[in-house]
């Protein structure tokens, strides 16, 4: 037997071949009603875009209610799964066309949240992305009222005018993103 180490290894960059689907960054079709575009950009610890990330959402529809068993108040039977895909490209881009869900009734603001998988991690890291509109709400909110505000503005997405929101996700360094432990 040896001492000697076995060297790691990081976990893919295996995402493309077969976690994401052509339209999967469609949570509802682009022009549906109430529809809103999320873009953002995932950038490792030296700035640089991460190229072979998957960006995944989940949220409740724009009552505040999930159509699942799990919800506290019964399912919504909306229909509505609340579930996103996106593999970033070239740039490290992501997009995501969804509706703004709407507030759970429990003290949290509307939120969409965010799992992403990339080359380096041995688990997905967890985020959230807050709208700008919900000034009062996100002030309220357990999560981003217990953080210093230079750290959760990492939460607030930018309102970029007709091109919708956008929410940029720093993996590591100067700006890193709040992520959370699920």
């Amino acid at each position: 037997m040896s001492d000697l180490l076995t060297p790691s290894q990081t976990v893919g960059p295996f995402l493309s071949l077969g976690l994401t689907w052509p339209a999967g960054y469609q949570v509802v079709p682009e022009g549906s009603p109430g529809a809103i575009r999320i873009t953002g950009t995932v950038t490792d610890g030296a700035g640089e875009p991460v190229t072979d990330a998957l960006v995944e959402t989940w949220q409740a529809d724009a009552d505040g209610r999930f159509d699942h068993p799990d919800d506290p108040r019964g399912a919504s039977g909306s229909g509505f799964a609340g579930f996103g895909r996106c593999a970033t490209d070239e740039d490290g881009s992501f997009r995501i066309v969804t509706v703004k869900p709407g507030a759970l009734g429990d003290g949290q603001a509307p939120h969409v949240d965010v799992s992403v998988f990339a080359r380096g991690l041995l688990d997905r890291v967890v985020t959230r992305i807050y709208f700008p509109d919900e000034e009062a709400a996100n002030a309220a909110d357990p999560l981003l009222s217990s953080l210093p505000p230079e750290r959760a503005a990492t939460l607030v997405a930018k309102d970029v005018g007709e091109d919708g929101l956008r929410f940029d996700i720093r993996l590591r360094g100067a700006g890193e993103t709040v992520f959370l432990v699920v």
